[in-house]
Protein backbone atom coordinates (compact mmCIF):
# COMPACT_ATOMS: atom_id res chain seq x y z
CA UNK A 1 0.00 0.00 0.00
CA UNK A 2 1.32 3.04 -0.88
CA UNK A 3 2.36 5.80 1.36
CA UNK A 4 -0.49 8.77 1.23
CA UNK A 5 -3.07 5.85 1.69
CA UNK A 6 -2.00 4.64 4.91
CA UNK A 7 -1.55 8.21 5.81
CA UNK A 8 -5.16 8.90 5.02
CA UNK A 9 -6.48 5.69 6.27
CA UNK A 10 -4.74 6.82 9.94
CA UNK A 11 -6.05 10.35 9.45
CA UNK A 12 -9.54 9.06 8.81
CA UNK A 13 -9.09 7.23 11.45
CA UNK A 14 -8.21 9.29 14.24
CA UNK A 15 -10.70 12.12 12.60
CA UNK A 16 -13.46 9.26 13.25
CA UNK A 17 -12.58 8.58 16.80
CA UNK A 18 -11.92 11.77 18.51
CA UNK A 19 -15.28 13.35 17.09
CA UNK A 20 -17.66 10.09 17.15
CA UNK A 21 -18.54 11.28 13.35
CA UNK A 22 -20.32 9.54 10.95
CA UNK A 23 -18.67 8.14 7.66
CA UNK A 24 -20.22 10.68 5.59
CA UNK A 25 -18.95 14.03 8.09
CA UNK A 26 -15.80 12.30 7.42
CA UNK A 27 -16.15 11.78 3.84
CA UNK A 28 -17.30 15.88 3.57
CA UNK A 29 -13.96 17.09 5.79
CA UNK A 30 -11.43 15.04 3.61
CA UNK A 31 -13.20 15.72 0.13
CA UNK A 32 -13.33 12.00 -0.60
CA UNK A 33 -16.58 9.68 -0.91
CA UNK A 34 -18.13 7.84 1.36
CA UNK A 35 -17.09 4.84 -0.26
CA UNK A 36 -13.69 5.24 -0.11
CA UNK A 37 -14.10 6.61 3.66
CA UNK A 38 -15.50 3.11 4.73
CA UNK A 39 -12.70 1.31 2.59
CA UNK A 40 -10.54 2.82 4.18
CA UNK A 41 -11.67 2.32 7.79
CA UNK A 42 -12.57 -1.29 7.35
CA UNK A 43 -10.30 -2.74 5.36
CA UNK A 44 -7.54 -1.43 5.01
CA UNK A 45 -7.37 0.20 8.39
CA UNK A 46 -7.56 -3.66 9.68
CA UNK A 47 -3.84 -4.42 7.88
CA UNK A 48 -2.24 -1.38 8.94
CA UNK A 49 -3.78 -0.81 12.89
CA UNK A 50 -6.31 -3.83 14.09
CA UNK A 51 -6.60 -2.07 17.30
CA UNK A 52 -7.57 1.15 16.07
CA UNK A 53 -9.89 -0.44 13.23
CA UNK A 54 -11.80 -2.24 16.45
CA UNK A 55 -12.08 1.45 17.85
CA UNK A 56 -13.30 2.52 14.73
CA UNK A 57 -15.54 -0.51 14.36
CA UNK A 58 -17.43 0.58 17.76
CA UNK A 59 -17.98 4.23 17.20
CA UNK A 60 -19.65 3.28 13.61
CA UNK A 61 -21.60 0.57 14.92
CA UNK A 62 -22.58 3.12 17.78
CA UNK A 63 -23.66 5.85 14.94
CA UNK A 64 -25.53 3.10 13.00
CA UNK A 65 -27.71 2.50 16.38
CA UNK A 66 -28.66 5.95 16.62
CA UNK A 67 -29.22 6.53 12.73
CA UNK A 68 -32.92 6.44 13.38
CA UNK A 69 -32.94 8.52 16.01
CA UNK A 70 -31.04 11.65 14.17
CA UNK A 71 -33.43 10.60 11.49
CA UNK A 72 -36.59 11.13 13.18
CA UNK A 73 -34.88 14.60 14.95
CA UNK A 74 -34.39 15.92 11.18
CA UNK A 75 -38.07 14.92 9.98
CA UNK A 76 -39.14 16.73 13.32
CA UNK A 77 -37.40 19.86 12.98
CA UNK A 78 -38.33 20.16 9.34
CA UNK A 79 -41.93 19.98 9.84
CA UNK A 80 -42.39 21.74 13.35
CA UNK A 81 -40.44 24.85 11.91
CA UNK A 82 -41.70 25.09 8.21
CA UNK A 83 -45.60 25.72 8.90
CA UNK A 84 -45.47 28.67 11.63
CA UNK A 85 -47.69 26.98 13.77
CA UNK A 86 -46.78 26.53 17.69
CA UNK A 87 -48.32 23.44 19.03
Amino acid sequence: MKGYIEERVIELANFIIEKKTTVRAAAKKFGISKSTVHKDVTERLAAINPNMAIEVRNVLEENKAERHIRGGQATKVKYQGGTGLKI
